[in-house]
């Protein structure tokens, strides 16, 4: 097994005398490992703890700026807590490792796994928490297919995938389809293929593409290949115990919680586009190094992320510092000549002043905002008082209190917000009509700007140049990539 544990605690020698102390070592050896004697809740109970296995990648877990984040992660968290244990992942590098590693015991569950009809016979899976559609992927400018049949190159997918399964079924129907399956390279891996034409083809899940075409923008969709597929937790058959406790926690988990968790980590994906994306990365490299020093310093004064500043500045001018807007706002952080006045700006255009003074803005609304508005709704929030004023944000917030949402939850409040455009419900308002979609796409497109600018600055290396030169022989020997990708096959 090539299983890498990424525990959210660390077993000790003193750990493991403890825990052998009260229960006998062999009884330890006993739960921590496969026994199909002892019910899998009762290990994870006596062990206090919940073991995932599941993928690193963007769509599943992975180390963030706060710590381990990720849908999956999130959703077994709160498994974990529900149970009164601490969580644990187990990181495997395919489906087939998953399931090996679920059925064997040494994972309570595996997470991030599509349902298909192979793997159903392999474990038992819980009602989809999420769904994803295959699509075919081609560099730009490649002549866009149409079908599977007329491709002018080779399709390549990822060995023991849903992608690989489906091909499988197709060529049933029509043996004349050919593709190659390799075991070397994930679905992200192929798209970076893709993306630097050393593959012409590939099929990967809509979320994984829909992130990663913020990063290589040569990458298109030529059409859905599946319709959504679903994706569950899966469990060993024959066990009900552990199973049974996760059908009651995915039963009672609040609909609107589990829709706020995903909009934490799909809800903005796809705002900028192909285009805006290869903007900002060419914007990255020629104008942010000017400013970066004064996003840094600016944003340490004041208790904020420089790159959510950052992108703040690039939503609002580009990096532009003598950026003029045709309603007076003016200087890289377009600040209108009342909120200088406010602030004690002496020249807006001077890059310097202007991005301090957005700072200490940022952080003044921040704190106008009511304290039970927890993180990261709080810092949403904070985005759209910058763009349509606090004012209408608390209209925003009444509204979505009158109509049954909760205020204090950004997923809600988005919802809301447009109707600040309708005389029905700005009628009923404080401060009357504003343009509530602009702050909605505003507050996306910074959320999409900042991931790009934390994947860019997070110690993770560009390519010199937009492709390197063709290896005729990749993927069938992985080259030295400057990119770290390391992801899943869904």
């Amino acid at each position: 097994m090539k299983a890498t544990w990424m525990p959210n605690r660390y077993w000790t020698p003193r750990m493991a005398f403890a825990i052998a102390g009260t229960m006998g070592l062999s009884a330890f050896v006993l739960l921590s490992t496969c026994s199909p004697t002892v019910p899998a809740l009762t290990r994870v109970n006596a062990l206090k703890v919940l073991r995932i296995a599941t993928f690193n990648s963007p769509t599943t877990y992975y180390e963030g700026a706060a710590g381990p984040t990720g849908f999956e992660y999130d959703l077994a968290r709160g498994f974990a807590h529900d149970l009164g244990v601490e969580l644990e992942v187990v990181v495997a590098d395919s489906p087939s490792e998953i399931l090996e590693l679920v059925d064997s015991g040494h994972a309570h569950l595996g997470a991030g796994l599509s349902i298909t009809p192979g793997r159903e016979k392999l474990a038992r899976f819980t009602p989809p928490l999420r769904s994803v559609v295959s699509q075919l992927i081609y560099r730009s400018g490649q002549v866009k297919p149409k079908t599977l049949y007329e491709l002018s190159g080779e399709l390549w997918v990822p060995a023991d995938s849903a992608d690989a399964e489906t091909l499988t079924e197709l060529a049933h129907i029509n043996p004349q389809l050919r593709w190659r399956e390799t075991a070397d390279y994930s679905s992200e891996e192929l798209l970076y293929q893709v993306a630097n034409g050393q593959v012409d083809y590939t099929i990967a899940p809509s979320d994984l593409v829909a992130i990663n075409q913020r990063y290589y923008t040569q990458l298109r969709v030529a059409f859905a290949l599946t319709d959504p597929q679903n994706i569950a937790w899966a469990f060993a058959r024959g066990d009900e115990s552990l199973y049974s406790r996760a059908l009651n926690f995915i039963d009672k988990l609040d609909r609107q919680e589990l829709v706020s968790v995903r909009d934490r980590h799909f809800g903005h994906v796809s705002g900028v586009g192909t285009y805006g994306a290869l903007v900002l990365a060419t914007h990255a490299q020629t104008r942010l190094p000017r400013y970066r020093l004064a996003f840094e310093t600016a944003s340490a004064r004041n208790g904020l992320d420089w790159r959510l500043l950052a992108s703040v500045g690039y939503q609002e001018s580009h990096w532009d510092p003598a950026a003029v807007s045709p309603t007076g706002v003016r200087g890289l952080m377009q600040i209108t000549a009342d909120t200088a006045d406010f602030l004690d700006i002496q020249n807006r255009l001077d890059p310097a002043q202007s991005i301090e003074g957005a700072a200490r803005y940022l952080q003044k609304l921040k704190n106008r905002l009511p304290p039970e508005i927890p993180e990261p709704d709080r810092t949403w929030m904070m985005l759209a008082s910058y763009n349509v004023g606090t004012g209408h944000l608390m209209d925003a917030r009444d509204l979505t209190l009158l109509q049954g949402g909760d205020p204090n939850r950004w997923v809600d409040v988005r919802t809301h917000l447009p109707l600040l455009t309708q005389s029905k419900w700005h009628r009923q308002t404080r401060h009357g009509y504003a343009r509530g979609h602009e702050a909605v796409t505003y507050v996306g497109n910074i959320r999409t700007y900042y991931d790009m600018l934390a994947w860019i600055t997070g110690g993770i290396s560009l390519p010199e140049e937009e492709a390197g030169p063709v290896d005729p022989d990749a993927p069938r020997k992985k080259q030295e990539e400057p990119l770290n990708i390391n992801s899943p096959v869904l």
